[in-house]
């Protein structure tokens, strides 16, 4: 009876988080709906033919040929046998919820154990775990399909608490959760995330060896390091497999390193991706604000019509002269090539962090300071290259990862927490505000007092307006200065009124929460009470930015959501072709950025972050200059494809056996063109080219006739050998198809 009292409030909390993860999900799940997701859609057009390959045989095939002509599937569906139990007790921990609705749990669930692992009582550790779930980036990774992301940053929290709770001499509990959510974290399969938030272990162990030195604790500090080592290769071990084939893929995909040796050597790393592709999406200097206001910089790239503070602000005259301007104009100004949302924290999070950093005592505060500094300055990227490019040469595994922005995840923690060790230190030292009020006044200014002056002024977030959007407008026909300026002005007030407007509901949150610190502090309202409030302020203020980016209008009936995975009378017309093995290259579509097409048919296109690094640089020299090229020359021909020269147009496309055109008709309409010059499964060359390296095995195959000759690295020679004496009778016939076994019978 005791153990269950004991353990009652847990209980509680947890139901209640259960219950406000059902409440935020509440129309769509009560109606059945289902959230679109681009990534998750493309993951099933990728994955379909591992799923009915599956289906079929029983087996999991790891290699599939729907996309970009053919590659592993150890990122597309990493689950091995192996970790078949770990995934059921993950369901349990998961409470068996339906998906979205256990996102949102998982978060909320392993920040607070994160903070009972610090001592917290129930009510502030359920307080905390709000301020940590509802941080923005974590609802727009959910709403964009990003699964493994959210996964991985849902169990970092609670791996966090094993190390935490053996840190602080809790060794065997330290062990287990450690081992468990080390394990939770790999099976999630987002290196990046794990990656990232090593460095705040990093920081955390170092704060627990000062204190340890200073202590005179040294040989417990060795102990408790000890236990957290060996409970982290408990978990690496339970998913040995996953993460024996990442490490070997990595090194032929995007992560890895080219053998190429390209002209612009400065913008490459010694390893892993390139310093501009790293750096696409770097997060501005001052867009570093949305931290406190979240459209310090717009929010995100959405139709500026969809903001009914800036269509306030909407020129009449405008809008009957060009009624769909204001669709084609993002709310987003800052500096990214677009985003879906901000990273907001939460106004009086932010507010209770910086107060923190005074009230709080101890190695730890530091750690997070240092942790949150590095992730900003990290998330400027190209923005402060000198910083970025130190961590890109010299710190191992940093310039495999792209999107630095995304290294804000630390920040997200670090602040949160801290916040609510500063709550902490207050409910159990109420005195420290009558003693320290004036660090309440610091925080006060440095938070409400900026937010502030961005309500009353502004432009201070200017330009409101970039280059391209100014080129748009004076671009458009019939155009002259005046009017052009005077819609751009109008867009530039629109913008300011959306930042002002934010800004000002900032102040508002965070001196709700310094109203609710003074009565406290004076007595007027309990601790239990204060905390409660403050949960409930917290909840709303975060809740309500976070519906801006994930929200009931996003969620489709399940028809809907499977109609891109519909066969159109153009992919019908394909499949009629009952070829054992053909691609197919869809022209109207964004070949690169879509896997409907890989759904239906074996694409010369696709969707993946870790495409094979070869087919890439083939993209790049010859495949993309091709499409272009086949698209002129079809069309100057009006489709007559026997009057096309296309082994001269297009001869890589032709080599990797693309059957089939999907081009583009008026109205969306498509049609399926059938390419004659495609070279078929195999065929005899007459002559192979052994060049001296990469590069010139690279080049090579766009100066020699694919048909009759092949180009090789001269290190390949001894395993290639020469081509015999051209035979008219040889041919290469593929007798059997399965993606990962296709038999062929040759006769030469």
């Amino acid at each position: 009876m005791r153990t269950y009292k004991k353990f009652l409030p847990d209980v509680v909390v947890v139901l209640v988080f259960a219950i406000i993860s059902f409440a935020y999900f509440l129309v769509p799940v009560t109606q059945g709906k289902i959230l679109f997701q681009h990534d998750a859609s493309a993951g099933v057009g990728s994955a379909q033919e591992l799923t009915e390959y599956q289906n079929r045989t029983g087996e999991t095939t790891r290699w599939t040929n729907s996309i970009f002509g053919g590659m592993p599937t150890y990122q597309m569906s990493p689950s091995y046998q192996s970790t078949d139990g770990l995934s059921q007790v993950m369901n349990a921990y998961h409470l068996w919820l339906p998906d979205n609705v256990w996102f949102l749990f998982a978060y909320l669930l392993g920040f607070y154990i994160l903070l009972r692992a610090f001592d917290f009582r129930q009510t502030l550790a359920a307080l905390g775990s709000i301020m940590w779930a509802f941080s923005s980036y974590f609802l727009i990774i959910i709403a964009a399909g990003h699964l493994w992301k959210v996964m991985a940053l849902a169990y970092l929290p609670p791996m966090i608490a094993g190390i935490v709770l053996a840190y602080r001499g809790r060794y065997l509990s330290g062990f287990i959760v450690t081992a468990l959510f080390t394990a939770f974290e790999i099976k999630a399969n987002h290196v990046q995330m794990t990656y990232y938030y090593l460095f705040i272990i990093l920081f955390m162990v170092i704060a627990y060896l000062l204190k340890a030195v200073r202590e005179k604790q040294l040989a417990g500090f060795m102990k408790s390091t000890g236990v957290v080592a060996a409970a982290a290769v408990i978990g690496i071990a339970i998913n040995l497999s996953s993460l024996y084939h990442t490490w070997q893929y990595q090194k032929e995909s995007m992560r890895g390193k080219s053998e190429l040796v390209k002209k612009d050597a400065a913008n490459q790393t010694s390893s892993g991706l390139d310093r501009d592709y790293i750096t696409q999406w770097s997060y501005g200097i001052d867009e570093t604000l949305t931290l406190l206001v979240p459209d310090a910089k717009g929010g995100a790239t959405v139709p500026l019509s969809k903001n009914a503070t800036a269509m306030a602000k909407a020129d009449p005259q405008i809008q009957s002269m060009i009624p769909q301007l204001y669709d084609a104009i993002p709310q987003y100004f800052g500096t990214q090539p677009g985003t879906s949302g901000p990273v907001y924290v939460g106004a009086f999070v932010l507010f209770l962090f910086i107060l923190g950093l005074f009230i709080v005592r101890g190695s730890m505060k530091w750690a997070l300071l240092a942790a949150t500094v590095l992730s900003v300055l990290l998330a400027w990227g190209h923005n402060f290259m000198g910083f970025t490019n130190f961590f890109l040469d010299y710190i191992p595994m940093y310039a495999k990862f792209r999107t630095v922005a995304s290294i804000l995840v630390i920040a997200e923690f670090t602040i949160p927490l801290l916040a609510a060790l500063a709550l902490k230190k207050i409910v159990d030292e109420p005195e420290v505000l009558t003693k320290q009020m004036k660090f309440v006044y610091i925080s006060l200014a440095l938070t409400a007092g900026v937010a502030l002056l961005i309500a009353l002024f502004p432009g201070m977030m200017e330009p409101f307006v970039s280059d391209q959007e100014r080129q748009m407008i004076t671009s458009i026909q019939g155009m002259d200065g005046n009017t052009a300026n005077t819609i751009l002005s109008n867009i530039a007030t629109m913008r300011e009124a959306m930042v002002s407007a934010d800004a000002w509901r900032s102040v508002i949150i965070i001196l709700i929460g310094f109203a609710l610190l003074f009565l406290y502090k004076m007595k007027k309202l309990r601790a239990e009470y204060m905390v409660i409030c403050m949960a409930v302020l917290c909840l709303v203020d975060m809740w309500q930015v976070d519906k801006r980016y994930l929200n009931d209008e996003m969620f489709v009936p399940k028809s809907e959501r499977d109609m891109p995975h519909q066969a159109t009378s153009t992919d019908l017309a394909i499949m009629k072709d009952k070829s054992l093995d053909y691609r197919v290259l869809n022209l109207a579509s964004n070949t690169f950025n879509e896997n409907e097409t890989s759904f239906f048919h074996k694409s010369i296109g696709g969707y993946h972050p870790a495409k094979l690094r070869r087919y890439q640089e083939m993209i790049d020299a010859y495949i993309a200059p091709e499409m272009q090229a086949a698209m002129q020359a079809i069309a100057a021909k009006n489709g007559n494809m026997q009057e096309v020269d296309g082994a001269k147009v297009f001869p890589v496309l032709n080599m990797l056996n693309t059957k089939y055109f999907i081009l583009p008709l008026q109205g969306g309409a498509t049609m399926p063109l059938q390419n004659i010059y495609a070279q078929g499964n195999g065929w005899f060359v007459d002559k192979i080219n052994y060049v001296a390296d990469a590069n010139a095995e690279y080049s090579g195959v766009g100066k020699i006739d694919v048909r009759h000759e092949a180009v090789a690295d001269k290190k390949f020679e001894s395993a290639l050998g020469q081509a015999k004496a051209n035979d008219s009778t040889a041919i290469v016939k593929l007798d059997k198809y399965e993606p990962n076994n296709l038999q062929y019978t040759v006769n030469s």
